[in-house]
């Protein structure tokens, strides 16, 4: 007879495992530095370099800021709306909507967007519910989180999370296999929980920003080029407030006066600011009867200095393919609605690729949350879609308009879904609408079985009325 030990989880982490932690952990402290950079630039909190020339030492802690970095990347993400996920063979997409509203998932996912624009990644990560609860689907920064990729199998094999709550660090190790949970402790790492998964694959996937096929991290939208013209801005202005606290009072000179002039009564020198606000300037001739001559120098005229930032912020819409007006420039003739279209195209084409990549990342996310919940992945002829808001935001009369088109041609029947979202409408508004368009076909239909009952009750009457009343209109005789 054998005695069955369970298997107790290991307190301590094995050499592999405190191998892969430590070139992690390494890995995420040589990115920091870089994406606190980005960080800065989008709060505005850069330290702009002075070149020591025109801004002398008692200003050298003036700080200016342009927040065009911040503008051009949420510009970007507010055309990034995701709005519902449903399966692609048009079934019932109660079991996505479940997983996506215990997480909150759309309002996370904006965060998440807004984070790898700016960071160029972001991290999805993918576990167990609690106590039957649905899966649990987080989204992680990459200063809080790395990963290490296979190329050729587009997987992670192993990621990292760090954070430190209440004075503790804390570390999650991500294996495809098991996930583990460990605390800093006496300088190495305690294990206090591992969740063995068994899923073959690290649940954590990276939702990259401008990736290209040597780079597969991502980059920002705040590129070299941005940070470069905004730190050029930020001295421009810089340069604005030096001028005007040295040049904003016109400076003064007068020519052939005595030293009396600058005394008062009692002969005591008057003080320089003194001297400067007096309004009447009352001076004597000299030995030689002539009067000082008295004038000022022209005052600081600050239109060059708006010319250059206004060169900039053109330069600056390119780099972000925003219109110039949204970063504030603007000319003396105003763009014409349809120019403003235009000119926004640029910045259309980039959110619908956008859309593309995120949407790869959010449809694994909720096929690993179905793993999870299910024990088995979903078949893979089985698609996932995300719904998003259309990026380019035409006006409801121009979207119902194509969509009107679109029924009259035969090309979609009038009573799909797949027109009321070319209307505009939300994934909220296309239930309700549905869901009256049921109460209506009810109420149609109840209203023609009335009648229907009604005509049938009219001919089993017939006969005993024409036999009541002779068959002609008058009274029968029986």
């Amino acid at each position: 007879m054998t005695t069955v030990i369970p298997e107790l989880p290991a307190l301590s982490l094995s050499p592999d495992e405190l191998g892969l932690l430590t070139a992690l952990r390494t890995d995420l402290l040589s990115h920091r530095f870089r994406l606190e950079l980005l960080d800065a630039y989008f709060n505005g909190e850069q330290i702009v370099r002075d070149l020591g020339i025109s801004i002398p030492p008692q200003l050298k802690t003036l700080h200016t800021v342009i927040g065009w970095p911040r503008i051009g990347v949420e510009a970007l993400e507010q055309r990034l709306d995701l709005e519902a996920f449903r399966w692609a063979d048009g079934s019932d997409a109660t079991n996505l909507e479940e997983i996506a509203e215990s997480n909150d998932l759309y309002d996370e996912a904006s965060l998440a967007h807004l984070d790898a624009l700016t960071y160029g990644r972001e991290y999805v990560a993918v576990g167990s519910g609690e106590d039957g609860d649905p899966p649990l689907i987080t989204f992680e920064s990459p200063l809080d989180m790395t990963m290490f990729w296979d190329a050729r199998l587009r997987l992670a094999t192993a990621a990292l999370r760090e954070s430190v709550e209440d004075g503790l660090r804390i570390v999650t190790l991500y294996l495809p296999d098991q996930t583990v949970y460990a605390a800093e402790a006496d300088g190495g790492w305690e294990v206090f929980d591992r969740d063995v998964h068994n899923l073959g694959v690290v649940p954590v996937l990276r939702m990259a920003n401008r990736q290209r096929t040597a780079d597969r991290v991502g980059k920002s939208e705040i590129t070299p080029e941005v940070m470069s013209i905004t730190d050029a801005a930020c001295r421009r202005l810089m340069g604005i407030e030096v001028g005007a606290e040295f040049f904003q009072a016109p400076q003064r000179y007068i020519l052939g006066a005595s030293e009396q002039a600058f005394q008062d009564a009692e002969g005591n020198a008057k003080g320089a600011w003194e001297t400067y606000i007096g309004r009447v300037l009352a001076l004597e001739r000299d030995e030689d009867g002539n009067v000082p001559a008295v004038g000022q120098f022209a005052a600081h005229d600050p239109s060059g200095q708006t010319k250059i930032i206004d060169l900039y912020a053109r330069i600056m819409a390119t780099q972000l393919g925003l219109p110039p007006h949204m970063l504030g420039y603007t000319s003396d003739n105003p763009a014409s609605a349809d120019a403003i279209r235009s000119s926004e195209a640029m910045l259309v084409k980039k959110a619908e690729r956008r859309i593309r990549r995120f949407s790869a990342t959010h449809r694994d996310a909720m096929r690993l949350a179905l793993w999870f919940r299910d024990g088995e992945p979903p078949p893979k002829e089985r698609r996932i879609e995300c719904v998003w808001r259309n990026p380019a935001t035409p006006t409801i009369a121009a979207q119902t308009d194509a969509a009107v088109k679109m029924v009259q041609a035969g090309i979609l029947p009038a009573d799909g879904d797949v027109v009321l979202e070319m209307a505009g409408l939300s994934e909220d508004q296309r239930r309700r609408v549905a869901a009256e368009r049921r109460r209506s076909a009810g109420a149609a239909a109840g209203g023609q079985l009335m009648e229907r009952l009604a005509a049938l009750n009219g001919e089993q009457e017939l006969p005993l009325t024409a036999e009541v009343t002779g068959g002609d209109g008058g009274l029968g005789q029986r």
